[in-house]
């Protein structure tokens, strides 16, 4: 239940403090006195958009807190749990509070903790509803009316696992549709790929042979200048007499200088490197392939490489790089064909799990329209509209929301057929039914907090009390607050706060008992001109509520 609410410069609100209590609180006052701030404030601190003209004139900031008793409401104490902003010392309290500056800037808070509104909002969406003056008007929207009639009736899981199902569905469809779109214009580049992969294949180029076949092709182009000059080199090391005869002579040298050791060590290592080099360039010389045949084989060959390089624009030593390459791709894209049979498959299970989900709804649905409808005619006849009967009627739909919309139909005169709310009721008509619908819904729901704006505008006298007992009763399993201008609804009242406008435009709130109510109601009944009698007929209807 709402316990407290603090108001500092909001509006015409200097400072206001008002506790609540159980059951039914009546807010009356006289037109124009301030009591929809109360209404705004209550807006403000559970996530509506903050404005700057809501600020008190020079004041710099306004501050609306609202403390929330949550004893008897185990799922919001759970979501703060869960979020990690309950209060350890007060497991049981949600403080929330609203800021806004000057500047424009709004700042929310829960038990001291800054908020964003989205949690604000999400917090406070099982805890309290707030009937504005044009709850009327938005009576008549189709969505508005679904959503009563789901509160109703249908299990909250089964909504929510229906619309992730729908939202899942579509994300896939779009995906499988960008993958198709993908792969459809993919097509010519995979036959592009595929051919230019076909020949390099066939080619069969390997890492480094480019480079080895122009190396061998250079060698062969200057055989003959090669052979001559490897020739030349051979007969010059072959001719080494000199330095034989040298190596005999200085053998026979009798003595071991170390100088002259070191250089017959010399001259014996000088021969033996050139009979090593002359060995290799005869092993060289042998194995020089001087055959046309295989010099015209490798002309072909690195002419292939050449033409498959100007085609794939590819540097002929890059050849086999870059049929890996194509290959790659090629591959990417047979697992991308894999995806998209993954993708069909997520698009019919999700699918199939909406359909699934979305049975069960419209048949919670339409089992509790049945009850649903029978409710609220009974509440709407006995609020005066006499052989008014109400009713749910469905029509095919596909989305988030379920395979159908409902309309909310209305007879008011038995002579003819039902009609949608929104084009057959009245304005006095509609705010009965929007009452009927709010109280049958509240009393399903079990809402903690239930807060109404003139929900008896356009009534009096015996209807205007049925309203009042109907809200009365409301008030024994929910707390109920209700701005009200009728005197047999504020006289029902377990609790009564009246809202005034002082000389200066400033609003304040007070909660009346005794005979300070007594004169409230007379006011409400007579206006200014309060006599005896007034005060007696106010007396009446508060010891008449008392005692019912």
């Amino acid at each position: 239940m709402l316990k407290q609410l603090t108001i500092r410069d909001f509006a015409l609100v200097a400072k206001v403090d008002v506790a609540f209590d159980r059951g039914l609180t009546v807010v009356t006052g006289e037109s124009g006195a301030g009591k929809s701030i109360l209404m705004n404030a209550l807006a403000l601190v559970v996530g509506e958009r903050a404005r700057t003209d809501l600020i008190r004139s020079g004041a710099q900031r306004a501050e609306v807190t609202a403390e929330f008793d949550l004893a008897e409401h185990s799922a919001s104490c759970d979501a703060l749990k869960a979020a990690d902003l309950d209060d350890a010392d007060a497991p049981h309290r949600c403080l929330l509070r609203r800021v806004i500056g000057v500047d424009g800037r709004s700042r929310a808070f829960v038990n001291g903790v800054p908020v964003n509104l989205g949690m604000v909002r999400e917090l406070t969406e099982g805890l309290i509803d707030i009937h504005s003056q044009d709850e009327n008007q938005r009576l008549a929207k189709r969505d508005v009316q679904l959503n009563l009639l789901d509160a109703y009736g249908v299990p909250a899981t089964d909504r929510q696992g229906m619309a992730n199902a729908y939202r899942a569905a579509r994300k896939a469809e779009k995906a499988l549709a960008a993958l198709e779109a993908q792969l459809a214009n993919a097509e010519d580049r995979r036959a592009l790929l595929r051919y230019q992969l076909d020949e390099l294949q066939a080619l069969e180029p390997n890492q480094g042979e480019f480079e080895s076949l122009e190396a061998e092709f250079r060698r062969l182009s200057q055989a003959q200048d090669i052979q001559e000059a490897v020739r030349q080199a051979i007969d010059c090391l072959s001719d080494m007499a000199d330095a034989r005869r040298s190596q005999r002579q200085l053998s026979g040298i009798d003595d071991e200088h170390p100088k002259l050791v070191q250089a017959r060590d010399a001259l014996s290592s000088a021969l033996q490197l050139i009979d090593d080099a002359a060995h290799d360039l005869n092993g060289y010389a042998e194995a020089f392939d001087t055959d046309p045949a295989h010099m015209s084989r490798i002309a072909e060959r690195l002419d292939q490489f050449h033409d498959l390089s100007r085609k794939h624009r590819v540097a002929p030593a890059r050849l086999a790089d870059h049929a890996e390459g194509l290959a790659a791709e090629l591959e990417a894209q047979a697992t991308e064909r894999q995806n998209l049979d993954a993708l069909r498959e997520e698009v019919r299970r999700w699918n199939d799990e909406f359909q699934r989900t979305a049975q069960r709804v419209s048949s919670a649905r339409r089992e509790a329209a049945q009850t649903f409808a029978v409710e609220v005619s009974a509440h709407i006849q006995a609020l005066g509209m006499a052989g008014g009967a109400f009713e749910v009627a469905f029509e095919a739909a596909n989305s988030e929301r379920g395979l159908e919309t409902a309309e909310f139909r209305v007879t008011t005169n038995p002579k003819y057929p039902a009609g949608s709310l929104a084009r057959i009721a009245s304005g006095g008509e509609r705010a009965r039914l929007s009452l009927a619908v709010s109280v049958v819904a509240a009393q399903k729901m079990r809402l903690p907090c239930l807060v109404l704006d003139e929900a008896d505008v356009g009534v009096g006298g015996t209807t205007a009390d049925i309203v009042g007992r109907l809200l009365r009763d409301l008030g024994e399993h929910s707390q109920v607050i209700c701005v009200t201008h009728a005197p047999q609804v504020a006289a029902l009242g377990t609790s009564h706060l009246v809202v005034e406008k002082d000389a200066a435009q400033t609003v304040r709130l007070r909660c009346v008992t005794a005979d300070h109510r007594t004169e409230e109601v007379a006011r409400m009944l007579a206006g200014a001109d309060l006599t005896d009698k007034t005060r007696a007929y106010a007396r009446t209807l508060l010891e008449e509520a008392a005692s019912s």
